[in-house]
C-alpha cells in the first residue's frame, strides 16, 4: 500500500469514527431519555424526528441511530423531511405535537425561524431535543446536542494554513443554519489580521450538491485565481468539485469540510484537510445528560484534525 492509499484509508477511517460516535452519544441519550419516561408512565412511547434534509448522509445515518435505539425499547419513531424548508418543518412539529408525540428531534432549517414550531412543542409540553445545530430560543427547548462547529472551522483555517502560506479562498456557507455560520466565523477570525489569505467569493449553498455545484461554476467563470474552496460539509464541497470537473479546471483546490460521509473514490485525491466529529466522552469534554428535565441545556463534543490530534481537543 503506497503514501496516498494509507492516508486515503485514514481518512475514511476517521470520518467514519466521527460520525458513528457522533450517533453514538445521541443513541445513549435516547436510551437514558427513554428511561426517564419508562419512570413515570408505562406505556409504550412515540417519538417524533425533523431534520433539514434527508438529502445528507449525516442525518440519515443520525436517524438510524436513534431509531435502532426507540425500537429496540419497543417504541416508534416518526421521521419526517422538510427538504430545507422552514415553514414546511414548522408545520411537521405541528403535525407531531397533534399526534401528542412522547418527544422531538430536531434538526432546524432556520435557527431563528423555528421558533413558531418550537412554540408549539412548549406549549404542549413536550421536550425538543435539538442535534447538531443550535436554536435562537435555547429557552424553548429541553436539550442541545452539538459539535464545537466555530472551532472546527478554526481547525480547518489552521490547517489550510499548515498548507499554503497564501491563498486565495472562496466560501461555502449556509447562512439560516447556525452550526454552519460558527464554522464558517472559526475560519474566518483565524484569518482576519493575515493579508496573505483573501475572500474572493462566497456563496449560500445550504450545504447542497445541487445548490454549490451552478454557483461555484459562475465563480469560476469570474475568477481564474482561486486556491483554496472551503467547504461547510461534504455536500457542499462535492458539488464543487463537480463543478471544477466539468470546467476542466486546473485550480489548484484544497477542501476543507467538516467531514460527514464523502464519495472517496472522487473526493479523497482533491481533499488535503478534513475535519471530524469525535468521541467527547472519550476525550474527557462531553458529558451525557442523565435524564430531560425540561431546562435548556447544550452538550459539546470534540473536534479532530486527522493530520495533528495535538490541537483537537474542543473546550
Amino acid at each position: 500500500m503506497n503514501q496516498q492509499s494509507k492516508k486515503n484509508l485514514t481518512n475514511r477511517i476517521v470520518a467514519l469514527a466521527g460520525i458513528t460516535v457522533f450517533a453514538f452519544f445521541i443513541g445513549i441519550y435516547v436510551c437514558v431519555f427513554s428511561n426517564y419516561l419508562e419512570q413515570h408512565n408505562t406505556r409504550k412511547k412515540l417519538f417524533g424526528a425533523t431534520y433539514m434534509t434527508m438529502n445528507n448522509e449525516f442525518y440519515k445515518i443520525v436517524n438510524n441511530q436513534i431509531r435502532m435505539q426507540v425500537e429496540k425499547n419497543g417504541d416508534q419513531m416518526i421521521t419526517l423531511d422538510p427538504a430545507l424548508d422552514q415553514k414546511k418543518q414548522n408545520e411537521q412539529i405541528k403535525q407531531l405535537v397533534k399526534r401528542k408525540v412522547d418527544a422531538i428531534f430536531l434538526n432546524p432549517v432556520d435557527w431563528e425561524a423555528v421558533e413558531p414550531g418550537l412554540v408549539a412543542a412548549k406549549k404542549a409540553k413536550i421536550p425538543v431535543i435539538v442535534i447538531d445545530s443550535q436554536v435562537y430560543r435555547s429557552d424553548l427547548v429541553a436539550m442541545t446536542i452539538v459539535s464545537d462547529n466555530y472551532k472546527a472551522g478554526v481547525l480547518c483555517a489552521k490547517e489550510m494554513m499548515k498548507q499554503k502560506d497564501q491563498a486565495n479562498i472562496v466560501l461555502l456557507t449556509h447562512n439560516a443554519a447556525r452550526s454552519a455560520v460558527d464554522r464558517i466565523n472559526g475560519f474566518l477570525d483565524t484569518i482576519k489580521n493575515n493579508k496573505n489569505y483573501k475572500i474572493l467569493a462566497s456563496a449560500d449553498t445550504q450545504g447542497q450538491i445541487e445548490r454549490a455545484l451552478p454557483k461555484v461554476d459562475k465563480i469560476i467563470e469570474e475568477y481564474q485565481n482561486i486556491d483554496i474552496v472551503m467547504g461547510l460539509n461534504d455536500p457542499a464541497a462535492m458539488g464543487a468539485l463537480a463543478a471544477l470537473d466539468s470546467k476542466g479546471s486546473c485550480i489548484r483546490n484544497r477542501w476543507f469540510a467538516r467531514r460527514e460521509k464523502a464519495d472517496q473514490r472522487r473526493y479523497d485525491d482533491r481533499n488535503s484537510g478534513t475535519i471530524s466529529q469525535t468521541d467527547g466522552r472519550h476525550s474527557g469534554q462531553c458529558g451525557i445528560p442523565d435524564s430531560a428535565r425540561g431546562e435548556s441545556r447544550e452538550e459539546k463534543g470534540n473536534l479532530c484534525s486527522n493530520d495533528n490530534k495535538k490541537e483537537c481537543r474542543a473546550d
